[in-house]
């Protein structure tokens, strides 16, 4: 179940970068909003990575945490924010990919 719970805590990492970059886009009540969400999924993804450390190996949940969100990140960022998906990003990002299996393996 913590593992779960991790890869959830992974995916608000990534939402909350998601919306710290829409709110650069954005005036006036829709930066506020994408604010709000940066805010409450900052929040939620920090909640969740505390409770998953508690029987999780820290040295494992962070990096594991951390890349999830990477991933996520840069994903968001190829489909809704119009960043490339060079051969170059995606080979790295499938290295990332395994070395958080490598993690799990291993761990």
């Amino acid at each position: 179940m913590d593992w779960i719970i991790l890869i959830v805590a992974g995916c608000f990492e990534s939402l909350f970068a998601f919306c710290l970059g829409k709110a650069r886009e954005a005036a006036g009540w829709e930066h506020h909003l994408w604010i709000a969400g940066f805010l409450l999924s900052l929040a939620l993804s920090m909640c969740l990575l505390a409770r998953a450390a508690r029987t999780l190996p820290i040295g494992t949940a962070y990096p594991v945490w951390t890349g999830i969100g990477a991933v996520g990140t840069v994903v968001l960022g190829i489909l809704f924010l119009d960043e490339p998906a060079t051969a170059g990003r995606l080979f790295f990002i499938a290295l990332l990919v395994a070395s958080i299996v490598g993690l799990k393996v291993v761990g």
